[in-house]
């Protein structure tokens, strides 16, 4: 069942990439008793994830910020390494990486979805979420192909 508006965030663990490594987290911790702007890719160093999704969230940052929002994170089926490496090459320091290595939190959320055609394997779907406290208050799930619901501008625009 994929997550909807009012649903609570599944508690998995999940790695955030730091400078000196991965540090575990569990997601129930990290979504509790804040506003948090999770967007998630396909993959760390794609086309359309490095050249314009993860780019509108560090260009909007401020912005987001500005209408309540306390931490900006990104997701993906990458370890943290990679995320990291992502994080480091696109200027990103004001985004919280959540590396989903195993693809647990994607398929907790009912969000994953088969890349194996491309090469990529198991991975999670394009969108994007608003969670306060741990409960999901917008959701925007791309189709197919797709780059506009999970944009931070149309999150701008829910806020």
């Amino acid at each position: 069942m994929t997550i909807s508006k009012g649903d609570t965030i599944p508690d998995v663990t999940l790695a955030k990439a730091t400078e000196e490594g991965p540090e575990q987290v569990q997601s129930k911790d990290f979504f509790a008793g804040r506003k948090v702007a999770l967007f998630a890719v396909p993959g760390a160093f794609t086309p359309t994830c490095s050249a314009r999704h993860l780019p509108g969230y560090v260009e909007k940052a401020d912005e987001l910020k500005a209408k309540g929002v306390d931490e900006i994170a990104c997701t993906a089926v990458n370890d943290a390494f990679v995320m990291n490496a992502w994080k480091d090459a696109n200027d990103a320091g004001e985004i919280t990486m959540l590396a989903d290595g195993n693809g647990q939190f994607a398929k907790a959320l009912g969000l994953d979805a088969d890349f194996t055609n491309f090469g990529m394997g198991e991975r999670c779907q394009r969108y994007s979420m608003i969670v306060e406290d741990g409960t999901v208050t917008e959701v925007n799930v791309e189709k197919p192909g797709e780059f506009d619901v999970s944009s931070a501008d149309h999150m701008l625009g829910q806020l």
